[in-house]
C-alpha cells in the first residue's frame, strides 16, 4: 500500500470511528426490536458496517 498523507490517515480514522458507532447503534436497535424481521434487518445492517470497519482496518495494515 502506498504511504498515506496525514489528511488521508485522518479521514480513514474518522471513518473507522463512524463505522464503529453505526455497528453499536444497529446492534442496540436490533436488541430493542420486538418484530423479528426488523431485528434481523438491524443485525444485517450492523454486520455490513462491521464488514466496512474490518475492510478499512485492513487497509491500514
Amino acid at each position: 500500500m502506498a504511504d498515506l498523507t496525514t489528511r488521508e490517515l485522518g479521514s480513514l480514522t474518522d471513518q473507522l470511528t463512524r463505522e464503529q458507532v453505526l455497528v453499536k447503534k444497529y446492534k442496540m436497535y436490533g436488541a430493542q426490536c420486538c418484530d423479528p424481521q426488523l431485528r434481523m434487518k438491524c443485525q444485517q445492517v450492523a454486520a455490513r458496517h462491521q464488514n466496512h470497519y474490518n475492510t478499512l482496518l485492513n487497509q491500514l495494515s
